[in-house]
């Protein structure tokens, strides 16, 4: 299946969401690179990787360099000009260049020694709009921003490496057990969390069991394999549908709301293989 020549009026349709921000690719003129969801450069980033774009295509070299205009010396990313540096943007524009095959680019190196730095006691990565003691759960750090974190350390030389990436793990399985909303922004695990969204732009059962499914220590974890569990009960004659896609993007064929997606499918595929390893 060639999903640029399967999804051509998909991709049509994301392009031409190009300027719709005054800035070039679906960035604002002061290069923000998260506006517009879901036609903001990072998610815009995100869907057309998953429809088959590569880091040579000039689409992909020019959000790159739009987000790699946003990163610091110290690692981190000012994805807006003015205000501050949270964690939370830093861990999604590390994510995106990792999808855009930038894991390589020393100054990620720079990033991802700087969330090491930054990690909670707790395994996890946490904004720090709220302040500490506010209340236990706040107090946490925030679920979807950790699973973000996880995902792009599953491009890195750091993966079943590093015992530090096992207490991130540890973190979200713990969220798992007791899914109430935790963290500074409240992410819980209820009704709206168990229905699979694609691609993979907000925390959610699908894409909670993908990130998870690279790290050994969550396979091999009877809180995954639960987790697991409940997303597998979601497959209907071998196929996986889509249930809560980004409305916006509801309509769009690759992932149409209440359809079985071939692109979903595989990503969910690719689960069950490595936990079949």
């Amino acid at each position: 299946m060639n999903p640029r020549e399967q999804y051509k009026s998909d991709i049509d349709f994301i392009m031409s969401k190009r300027y719709h921000l005054e800035g070039d690719y679906w960035t604002t003129e002061d290069n923000r690179i998260g506006k517009g969801s879901p036609f903001s450069a990072r998610d815009a980033a995100i869907i057309l990787t998953e429809l088959g774009f590569l880091k040579e295509d000039p689409e992909i070299r020019g959000l790159s360099s739009r987000i790699f205009q946003c990163w610091k010396p110290d690692g981190r990313f000012k994805l807006m000009p003015s205000g501050s540096i949270y964690p939370c943007h830093t861990i999604t524009a590390l994510r995106v260049l990792c999808y855009l095959g930038y894991v390589d680019d020393e100054r990620l190196q720079k990033t991802f020694d700087h969330l090491f730095d930054i990690q909670h006691a707790d395994g996890g990565w946490r904004c720090n709009a709220v302040k500490l003691g506010k209340s236990r759960l706040t107090d946490f750090s925030n679920p979807g921003v950790t699973l973000e974190a996880l995902d792009a350390f599953r491009h890195s030389s750091y993966l079943n490496t590093e015992q530090r990436l096992d207490q991130a793990v540890e973190f979200l399985l713990y969220h798992w057990e007791v899914k109430q909303p935790i963290g500074p922004c409240n992410f819980g695990i209820g009704s709206l969390f168990m229905q699979t969204e694609y691609p993979f732009l907000r925390y959610n059962l699908f894409y909670y069991c993908y990130a998870l499914s690279f790290y050994k220590s969550a396979r091999d974890d009877k809180r995954f394999k639960e987790a697991f569990s409940r997303l597998e009960q979601k497959i209907a004659n071998g196929k996986l549908a889509v249930e809560n896609p980004n409305r916006r993007l509801a309509k769009l064929a690759f992932c149409k709301k209440g359809q079985p997606s071939e692109l979903a499918t595989l990503r969910f595929n690719e689960i069950q293989m490595r936990c079949a390893d």
